[in-house]
C-alpha cells in the first residue's frame, strides 16, 4: 500500500490545509503518517509563551501541549487515519520569539532549528519511506513554518511532495504574506476536489482542535464560514513528479 507523510508545523496544520486529501487518501487504501515538529512540552511557560495560552483560558498549570497533542490524535481518528507522530521540539514562543508581531517576521538570527528539524525529518522519511510527502508553503509567513520548509528544502528528497496552501492563514487576508513564494512559483498548482466524506471528515478533525477554534476562526461558526469559502478544495504546488494515482486531485 503506498504512504503518504504529512509534515506538520502545529499540532492543526496539516488537518487545516490537507484534511481532505489525507481523509481521501485513507479511503483509498493509502498509510498515512502526520507527523506533527513542534509538539514539546514546556514545565514551566513563561512571558510570551504563557500568554499564548492564559489567552486561550487555560491557567498556568495546564500542559498546554499535551492537551494539543490529545487534540491531534482525536483529529487523525477523525479523518481515519492512524495515531499521529509528535516530534519533541519547541514552537517559537519557547526559542525567544516575545510577541504575535515577532511570530510572522523574519527568523531571528539565533534560530538555528532548522539544522535541527532537518535530521529528524530524514529519519522519519528514512523510517517511512514514504511515496508522498505533504508540507507547508509558509503563507502567512509564521516563522515555525518557515523553518519547516527550510529544513525539509536542504534534505535530498526523492519523493514528490505536495505542498499545501497554508490555511486559514489563506482566508485571513486578502494578500497574504508568502516570504518563501519564489520557491514554488514556478511548480505545479494541483487541485483536490474532495468528496462529501472527504469534507465532513475535515470539518470534524479542524474541529477536534477545541483550544484552536475560538481563537482561529472565533467558534464553531467562524470554522463552518472559512471552510465554506475554500468550496471543497484544497490546493498544492507540486514538486516532483507523482508516482501513484490520487484520485479527485486535478495534476495542475
Amino acid at each position: 500500500m503506498p504512504t503518504a507523510l504529512a509534515l506538520s508545523p502545529h499540532l492543526d496544520d496539516a488537518a487545516f490545509s490537507c484534511g481532505g486529501l489525507l481523509a481521501s487518501l485513507a479511503r483509498d487504501g493509502w498509510r498515512i503518517v502526520m507527523a506533527t515538529l513542534f509538539t514539546g512540552s514546556v514545565a514551566e511557560p513563561s512571558g510570551f509563551a504563557l500568554a499564548c495560552q492564559l489567552d486561550k483560558g487555560l491557567g498556568q498549570e495546564v500542559d498546554y501541549m499535551a492537551l494539543r497533542r490529545d487534540e491531534d490524535v482525536r483529529a487523525a481518528a477523525a479523518l481515519g487515519i492512524a495515531p499521529p507522530v509528535h516530534l519533541p521540539f519547541r514552537e517559537a514562543p519557547h526559542r525567544g520569539y516575545g510577541s504575535a508581531p515577532e511570530l510572522f517576521s523574519d527568523t531571528r538570527a539565533d534560530d538555528g532549528i532548522a539544522a535541527d528539524l532537518a535530521p529528524a525529518m530524514a529519519g522519519l522519511i528514512a523510517a517511512e519511506s514514504p511515496d508522498l510527502l505533504l508540507a507547508p508553503q509558509a503563507i502567512g509567513g509564521h516563522v515555525d513554518h518557515v523553518q519547516a520548509v527550510r529544513a525539509l528544502r536542504s534534505l535530498d528528497l526523492p519523493s514528490p511532495i505536495l505542498w499545501w496552501r497554508d490555511f486559514p492563514y489563506t482566508v485571513r487576508d486578502a494578500a497574504p504574506k508568502e516570504p518563501l513564494a519564489a520557491l514554488f512559483s514556478a511548480l505545479a498548482e494541483p487541485v483536490m476536489r474532495l468528496a462529501p466524506d472527504a469534507q465532513a471528515r475535515k470539518r470534524a478533525a479542524c474541529a477536534a482542535y477545541a483550544s484552536q477554534i475560538g481563537f482561529q476562526f472565533g467558534g464553531a461558526a467562524g470554522l463552518d464560514a472559512r471552510l465554506a469559502r475554500e468550496e471543497g478544495r484544497e490546493r498544492f504546488r507540486l514538486s516532483g513528479r507523482l508516482g501513484a494515482a490520487v484520485p479527485g486531485l486535478d495534476a495542475g
